[in-house]
């Protein structure tokens, strides 16, 4: 049975930095694409970063040079680097992962196949 389960969420001041982790199980994700969304409430889920399985990522408009992703194939995980955050950053984050092996990434929800159960981030100003 495939998981993905997101730690590192919580509440910090604006400017602040979080990490949020996402960890695999039950089938290796090292050659798909993985992403971060984010939903805040009465808002559509929204892309936040997604990385291919060379590296290449990509990242929403209003995150861009603030965050970055990583993945480390060995231990089945990728990772989310969020510096300057700000109070519209407030959101429950999503780990996904699409489901065939070399995919590239996308900014699609409905592209991704696999995904986690969310962590809360909450910014205060």
């Amino acid at each position: 049975q495939v998981q993905l389960v997101e730690s590192g969420g919580g509440l910090v001041q604006a400017g602040g930095s979080l990490r949020l982790s996402c960890a695999a199980s039950g089938r290796t994700f090292g050659y798909n694409a993985m992403g971060w969304f984010r939903q805040a409430p009465g808002k559509e889920r929204e892309f936040v970063a997604a990385i291919n399985w060379s590296g290449f990522t990509d990242f929403g408009d209003s995150v861009k040079g603030r965050f970055t992703i990583s993945r480390d194939n060995a231990k089945n995980t990728v990772s989310l680097q969020m510096n300057n955050l700000k109070p519209e950053d407030t959101a429950v984050y999503f780990c996904a992962a699409r489901r065939s092996p070399y995919s590239s990434t996308s900014r699609v929800p409905e592209n991704y196949t696999y995904w986690g159960q969310g962590t809360q981030v909450t910014v205060s100003s």
